[in-house]
């Protein structure tokens, strides 16, 4: 029996299975399907590159956002999970610093880790994303080495699920357990994935989307110092409320947006500047109203605007923690469309192009049918993407339904929250 062979075998045993339940949900056709996942990638890696003895599984999630939109890259507060959508690699470790990087569905990647300095052409490029991984790894004491990896993900680029730190934290996962102990605190590796898509991949990303993919489980984390978040695990279970956690893809794409995120930070900046400070944590609504006239002569409405969301919206944070914590669950969904409300009137997140909509209809359908009963916002930076729904469970056939008709089949994905970020299993 080939090495392949036994671990596919072991993929069965209970002490495997019970790592596929906590990390996919404890349904029977549900871990059925993720064991043949594995089984399929790992055989996968084999045929690509041949019997390996060493070979690694890495699980990273997608991750959603609950609360605090745009509010992390000026050091704001945020209330998000990760969920049972990953990226999941098949990993060998190499003599060499060479890499081989097979991802389901996309062309395969060879380069050499020994340069590990940015280089422009690979900007929005996975090959960025590993050379800033493996440069972040390295710069905080770690040791990398090549590898040869097989990979595959139910986190869809262009799905508002963070895609791109799912891949990102994964890398820091691969390396970690090939060459090292797996044994990065989750905050370095989101710092490290991070400074990846920002410096490497081009994108002006905070640190929302990797934090909670390499923290796990439903966490609130305060930026207001970016070496030391703060982060605090929130227990509570939507589902056993009778909520389902729907996100709906409305197959706008995120091409050519990288201009119009950059635009949020820089103008939320840019009033806090008129402060005498970096960014607006801190700010009062007090404070922008008693100086707007003068506010308004150094900045432009829509910056204005945008401040108001961010300050608003930092506030909100806490207050759906709370909400949780006492579980008062009605309170917390309104504070829900109250942060999508903002986000479409003040930081206006909604669409780019007047003459493409489908976010602005995906909320105009679910406030028709969740009005009174659940919750529904914008997802992640906007524009294109996705909204976030809490929709009673009796009503999440109909709703899926709805929803599909409008933007397609597949568009919807139900969610659980996954408890763990980065995972080895251990097979």
């Amino acid at each position: 029996m080939s090495y392949t062979e036994e671990m596919i075998g072991r993929l069965l045993s209970e002490k495997v299975q019970d790592q596929l339940r906590y990390l996919y949900g404890s349904d029977k056709e549900i871990v059925e399907k993720q064991t043949k996942r594995y089984a399929d990638l790992l055989l996968r890696h084999t045929a690509l590159f041949g019997e390996r003895s060493d070979v690694q599984l890495i699980s990273a999630p997608g991750r959603t956002e609950i609360g605090g939109n745009h509010t992390d890259h000026n050091n704001g507060r945020v209330l998000a999970a990760s969920i049972n959508l990953d990226a999941l690699c098949a990993a060998s470790s190499r003599d060499d610093l060479k890499v081989c990087f097979h991802s389901e569905g996309y062309d395969p990647i060879e380069m050499d880790l020994t340069d590990l300095s940015v280089h422009p052409e690979e900007t929005g490029t996975t090959k960025g994303l590993i050379r800033g991984v493996a440069y972040g790894m390295k710069q905080a004491g770690y040791r990398i080495g090549g590898f040869d990896a097989a990979v595959t993900s139910t986190v869809a680029g262009g799905s508002g699920l963070s895609s791109s730190a799912a891949l990102e934290v994964m890398l820091t996962g691969v390396l970690d357990s090939l060459y090292n102990e797996f044994k990065m605190p989750y905050v370095l590796r989101a710092q490290i994935s991070k400074q990846a898509e920002n410096i490497y991949f081009g994108k002006p990303s905070g640190l929302l989307d990797q934090m909670a993919s390499a923290a796990g489980g439903l966490v609130t984390v305060d930026f207001r110092d970016t070496d030391r978040p703060e982060v605090e695990a929130i227990s509570y279970d939507f589902a056993k409320k009778g909520y389902s956690l729907v996100v709906v893809a409305t197959g706008g794409s995120h091409a050519n947006l990288t201009d119009h995120y950059a635009a949020i930070p820089a103008e939320m900046k840019s009033v806090a500047q008129c402060f005498g400070q970096p960014v607006l944590r801190g700010l009062t609504v007090e404070q922008m109203t008693e100086k707007i006239g003068e506010l308004r002569s150094k900045v432009s409405d829509r910056a204005l605007l945008r401040a108001f969301h961010f300050i608003q919206e930092d506030e909100r944070v806490p207050e759906q923690v709370a909400a949780l914590k006492e579980d008062r669950i009605r309170d917390f969904l309104k504070l829900i469309i109250d942060s999508g409300r903002s986000s479409y009137m003040y930081l206006q997140n909604i669409y780019a192009d007047p003459a493409d909509q489908s976010l602005s209809l995906a909320l105009c359908l679910a406030e028709n049918m969740l009005q009174g009963r659940g919750a529904w916002r914008i997802h992640g930076g906007g524009f294109a993407g996705t909204t976030l729904n809490f929709v009673p469970q009796d009503l999440t056939e109909k709703f899926v339904n709805v929803m599909e008709q409008a933007f397609g089949e597949g568009a919807c994905s139900v969610l659980n929250i996954r408890p763990v970020g980065a995972a080895r299993v251990v097979v």
